[in-house]
């Protein structure tokens, strides 16, 4: 007869704790109300976009290649290859993104990337958790692609970093951000062609040698916040291929869709 006296004090408390956290959300939202994460309109949601904004991102859904993510503009009924990946097939095995990187998407990616956005994180991070599902339920190890240590310094955070995280919290799978160094100092990628960016990447990246043990043989999901020729996927999963990784996918908020 003893338990149930033990237990409801419990529940009690629970309850008035839950009530506790749900009346201080109220009165957060009466003193600042939830709004668009774009354009600051007002949302019925926290870290979430309105109407208008949500049509302007043009999401990236079935069909698309199966190894790049590159969305086709028929739907031919079957898992197919585009002409790009059986031309050029990438170092990773699949990638995958939320959406196509122009309106919307680019200037969230913007913001987060430049505007010391960092509470976007929460949001774009949530996106790619539902996108990349597939690739989620066969990783080991989550790994953001690293920023150079000045380059680090200078931007104060890495937004892989804080999309990654966020992926790790959701999904429930470790992030390991130390599998994967990136040790040379590189030119912006901006403007540089698909053969400049490659160029620019050679020996980029590396696995530190006191942590390969803890790579052998896991089935990698890289993450990155723009997947634009596929020159920094490649040279990053070429780096953790060697270092001992079984696989690699990747997962972007965002990638190019016409070839730069």
């Amino acid at each position: 007869m003893s338990e149930p006296l033990d237990i409801e004090p419990l529940q009690l408390r629970a309850r008035l704790g839950h009530g506790a956290r749900e009346a201080w959300r109220s009165a957060l939202g009466l003193l600042y109300p939830p709004t668009c994460i774009a354009c600051q309109a007002a949302t019925g949601e926290p870290h979430t976009l309105c109407a208008a904004c949500w049509s302007g991102v043009r999401f990236i859904e079935r069909p698309y290649c199966e190894r790049l993510g590159t969305p086709f503009a028929v739907d031919l009924g079957q898992p197919l290859l585009s002409p790009a990946a059986i031309a050029d097939p990438p170092v990773f095995q699949r990638a995958r993104a939320v959406a196509e990187y122009d309106g919307t998407a680019s200037l969230l990616v913007h913001r987060l990337k430049y505007n010391d956005r960092l509470e976007l994180a929460r949001a774009l991070g949530g996106m790619m958790t539902r996108a990349g599902a597939e690739l989620l339920g066969e990783a080991d190890v989550i790994v953001p692609v690293p920023l150079h240590r000045w380059r680090l310094w200078w931007r104060r955070f890495n937004q892989a970093m804080a999309l990654a995280r966020v992926i790790s919290a959701e999904s429930g799978i470790r992030c390991d951000p130390f599998l994967l160094a990136r040790v040379k100092r590189t030119r912006r990628q901006v403007g540089l062609t698909k053969a400049q960016r490659q160029e620019n990447l050679q020996g980029a990246f590396r696995v530190p040698a006191e942590v390969k043990a803890r790579l052998q043989g896991k089935r990698v999901l890289l993450v990155d916040d723009v997947l634009t020729t596929g020159a920094t996927a490649n040279a990053a999963s070429r780096a953790l291929l060697r270092g001992g990784a079984a696989s690699v996918d990747v997962l972007a908020f965002a990638r190019v869709v016409k070839e730069l």
